[in-house]
């Protein structure tokens, strides 16, 4: 297939371009290169996918609506995989008008330009973060979700009402993946693991929020794109039944799907960061803190829906994945083994 994939200079979207372009998709790349973290962690993943000759790139922010008119009618995609978003809860506390322009602006140009150019399959990021003030665990695609806790969540609950709309008016199949938790190798800098491996390796405390009473569904980055290509290779389909025997927020009479993609194994916070102390040889010193705005105790990730659809089966352990992750690390700021990372964490 010929795939737009936005975000492509980021985490999971490097990831996925490089999956894609390994089993001789032909892929176009978008990202606006932004410096909300160092751009030179961004280049440097770009610089691993721009080996692919069946690779290309422009430098194009998916807010701009005249440049992604230009590029939509210019090409003519299979498929379009939209990764490009601004991240993270706490920095939409400080910035809110990043998040309006990049994750609903923005996405509403995708929508737009999938539109009008008879684009196959939309597959686009939800979060997590959707779920916001649910209980109930683990979190399901069939449970309501309209109690968002951050300017974060909730563009990312408009993102799935969108496409929604765009599904019922128009028949464009559109398949929302509401990531839990990635981590693993070239890995984002503002999330929790970087901070907690530069921190204990700097010697310097590292902030352990609600007082590490907390619960992730790490995922490592390999099994979720795994999830994320055949979900990509699997295009959203209308519920005929809906409606009539059943309704649900996951499907629709319309062409319109939503999964959770997560591990579907929780884990304590502390034993996450008791193993990265194993694995870089130190004791982290912590700084225990109450609980962030905008920030939930405990995420788990119902993934039997994705697990029936497309036969995903995250099966990488948290031992095994920070392995990697530390080893990455160390390479990457040219950090030997039993040394402090002061002077090369410092760009972190």
């Amino acid at each position: 297939m010929k795939i737009l994939l936005t975000g492509v200079a980021g985490f999971i979207g490097s990831a996925a371009a490089i999956k894609l372009l390994q089993r001789g998709d032909t892929v176009v790349g978008v990202d606006n290169l932004n410096n909300y973290y160092d751009v030179r962690l961004k280049e440097a993943r770009l610089a691993r996918v721009a080996a692919f000759p069946k690779f290309s790139f422009r430098k194009l922010d998916v807010a701009d609506r005249p440049a992604m008119r230009a590029l939509f009618a210019e090409q003519r995609f299979d498929a379009v995989l939209h990764l490009a978003a601004q991240a993270c809860v706490r920095y939409s506390l400080e910035n809110p008008d990043a998040y309006i322009d990049a994750n609903l602006v923005g996405f509403g140009n995708i929508l737009e330009g999938a539109r009008h150019n008879q684009v196959g399959h939309l597959v686009y990021a939800s979060s997590s973060s959707v779920y916001g003030a649910n209980l109930k665990l683990p979190f399901s695609e069939h449970d309501n979700v309209d109690h968002p806790l951050s300017l974060y969540a909730a563009t990312k609950k408009a993102n799935e009402l969108m496409a929604h709309s765009y599904a019922h008016l128009y028949g464009l199949p559109c398949t929302g993946l509401r990531f839990f938790t990635v981590y693993g190798p070239w890995g984002r800098p503002d999330m929790a693991l970087f901070r907690f491996t530069s921190g204990m390796l700097a010697g310097t405390p590292i902030p352990v929020y609600n007082h590490g009473n907390m619960v992730r569904d790490f995922t490592y980055i390999d099994d979720i794109v795994e999830g994320v290509v055949r979900s990509v290779d699997l295009p959203a389909a209308a519920d005929a039944s809906w409606g009539t025997s059943h309704t649900t927020p996951a499907r629709s009479r319309a062409p319109y799907r939503v999964f959770n993609i997560g591990n579907h194994q929780p884990v304590d916070l502390m034993r996450y960061i008791r193993t990265l102390e194993g694995l870089l040889g130190v004791t982290a010193k912590l700084e225990l803190l109450p609980m962030q705005p905008g920030d939930v105790p405990a995420t788990t990730a119902d993934v039997s829906e994705l697990q029936q659809a497309v036969g995903f089966h995250p099966n990488t352990p948290i031992e095994v994945g920070l392995q990697r992750y530390v080893d990455w690390y160390r390479d990457y700021f040219k950090v030997p083994a039993g040394s402090s990372a002061e002077a090369s964490c410092a760009s972190v």
